[in-house]
């Protein structure tokens, strides 16, 4: 009797748990095909001869972000640092919680994170190992002030920098 119930629910049952398995996977793909396009990977930063071996802040691509409380902050630190002729990319918000002001690029002794970090009193310099040549201002609730007498020019060893491939002017203003 067992038997037979069974081999009359068999089929029903497993026509269910395939077709659960189709939905699943319909609904998986849909979710796959709809989900947006991912950014594209910065392009590699290119070495670029530098006149009388010095880089210019209009060389330098910077993005801000504001990791505190203070609205508008990252803003402010963009339009200062434009006005001291920086190419700013983008100024925005981070999720990340920031304190004092941070410097992010490639490595602590690159020229555009030095140049950069003149700029900015009490920050510290957090090295990601990126490759496009751009440098990142993390900006938070102990923001230490912004060092208006700073150089804007700086020198370099030998006569070439890795500055971004792109020195197309698109700055984005969001905050």
């Amino acid at each position: 009797m067992i038997g037979r119930v069974f081999r009359i629910v068999r089929t029903p049952l497993t026509l269910l748990i395939l077709l659960g398995i189709l939905c699943y996977g319909a609904w998986w793909g849909y979710t796959k095909v709809i989900a947006p396009v991912p950014d594209p990977p910065p392009p590699a930063c290119t070495e670029q001869s530098l006149p009388d071996s010095k880089l210019k802040s209009s060389q330098v691509s910077v993005s801000v972000y504001n990791g505190g409380d203070r609205r508008g902050l990252a803003g402010d630190v963009g339009r200062a640092l434009r006005g001291k002729g920086f190419r700013v990319l983008k100024t925005s918000n981070t999720g990340e919680n920031i304190k004092e002001t941070v410097i992010v690029g490639a490595n602590a002794k690159n020229p555009e994170v030095i140049l950069v970090k003149g700029f900015f009193k009490d920050s510290t310099v957090r090295a990601d190992k990126r490759t496009d040549g751009t440098v990142d201002v993390l900006v938070g609730n102990k923001y230490g002030g912004f060092n208006k007498k700073a150089k804007t020019t700086i020198k370099v060893k030998g006569a070439t920098a890795c500055l971004p491939a792109s020195q197309s002017p698109s700055p984005v203003l969001e905050n």
